[in-house]
């Protein structure tokens, strides 16, 4: 974490969404924030709920209210001043809705600094702005990409970095890569190994990835070489045992598609791969029918010449015998390991990954 962490306390906006793929924003800061000390929720669906509660079935203290009022009489009674509103929303194509915008602006009012994640950037809406400076408050943008002359094209030296590679990638969008990941680095760390994140969307960094580039903002000639400069600056700066790539979007969803910068530039020396057995379509487009688990990984593994080393399982319309009996089915049809790390922890996974650590110590491939 770093010295200057949590940036500040923060109310989580995401009417409408929580409790489903287009709040997957919120949901990973209700999961895990060193960036923000996040208060609470804004969904007036779920208002009176607890969040852990909605989203994992263990509550965590954090209560969602119907409004951005309720919130901020709730954190004052327990004597917590407010300072940032979260806008916690993920719509299919990452516009802020009218009704956002409206919070947004009730949020500086309020005197909160606001966070946005979306396309629709704040910092260049006329009326926001203005709105911000009589306030005295700031909005920052996380997918308003850095002017050009900061950004990175490839070089090669992702060859420099000697620690494992891992990608995390997905059968689909929304279907739980980046939660893996951090399980997966968390559990690393239990363990005694040193392991890095880098994170490649804006939840990663408002969760508080220290090695992260938002590569669905970027002008595509330097996607790679922000994936590969992020990798290098995490190694150069840490030396990490494991360096773990966060997927985005999968290789074949029709709107999505991700994952073809992260094995180029990124190199892993081997690929997890998220997986929601329950799904038919891809997320947010009916008619289109999921590829196969098993084609997806021959895919992968011939784009990237590297192989598929676990599955591990999104539990959406799964209860704990769907779980076991989708882990079993996944394992006698490809012959790798499956694994619901949110439900059962990472520990399993993490021990793979010690294997491959081994395996490269002893010259191994």
């Amino acid at each position: 974490m770093s010295d200057n962490w949590p940036e500040g306390n923060a109310i989580v906006y995401c009417e409408g969404a929580f409790g489903t793929p287009n709040g997957k924003t919120a949901h990973g800061l209700v999961r895990r924030s060193e960036r923000y000390r996040v208060l609470s929720i804004i969904d007036s669906m779920k208002a009176g709920r607890d969040a852990g509660e909605v989203l994992d079935d263990k509550p965590n203290g954090l209560v969602v209210h119907a409004d951005l009022e309720s919130a901020l009489a709730a954190a004052r009674k327990a004597k917590v001043e407010p300072t940032h509103f979260i806008v916690g929303l993920a719509p299919d194509g990452g516009r802020l809705p009218a009704a956002g915008r409206q919070a947004a602006a009730e949020a500086v009012r309020a005197g909160l600094n606001v966070v946005s994640g979306l396309h629709d950037f704040l910092s260049e809406d006329p009326e926001l702005v203005a709105l911000a400076a009589e306030h005295g408050v700031t909005l920052h943008d996380v997918r308003k990409p850095p002017p050009r002359s900061a950004l990175h094209f490839f070089s090669g030296k992702i060859e420099q970095v000697k620690a494992l590679k891992l990608a995390v990638l997905g059968t689909d969008s929304a279907v739980g890569k980046r939660t893996t990941a951090w399980l997966l680095v968390d559990a690393l760390r239990e363990r005694g190994r040193k392991a890095e994140l880098i994170g490649t969307g804006q939840t990663a960094w408002l969760q508080g990835a220290r090695y992260s580039t938002v590569v669905d903002s970027l002008v595509s000639d330097f996607m790679s070489g922000e994936i590969e400069h992020a990798a290098w600056t995490a190694w150069d700066e840490q030396h990490p045992d494991v360096v773990i790539l966060e997927g985005q979007g999968s290789l074949l969803n029709p709107a999505y598609p991700g994952g073809y910068e992260l094995l180029a530039a990124g190199r892993p020396e081997a690929i997890i791969l998220q997986h929601a057995p329950a799904r038919r379509e891809y997320d947010g487009f009916p008619g289109f029918a999921m590829h196969s688990l098993a084609h997806q990984i021959r895919a992968l593994e011939i784009v990237s010449s590297r192989p598929v080393v676990a599955v591990t399982i999104n539990h959406e319309g799964l209860d704990a015998d769907g779980v076991r009996a989708a882990a079993a089915a996944i394992t006698a049809e490809t012959g790798l390991p499956a694994f619901d790390v949110l439900r059962d922890g990472a520990g399993a996974l993490a021990a793979i990954v010690d294997q491959l650590l081994a395996q490269r110590a002893r010259g191994g491939s």
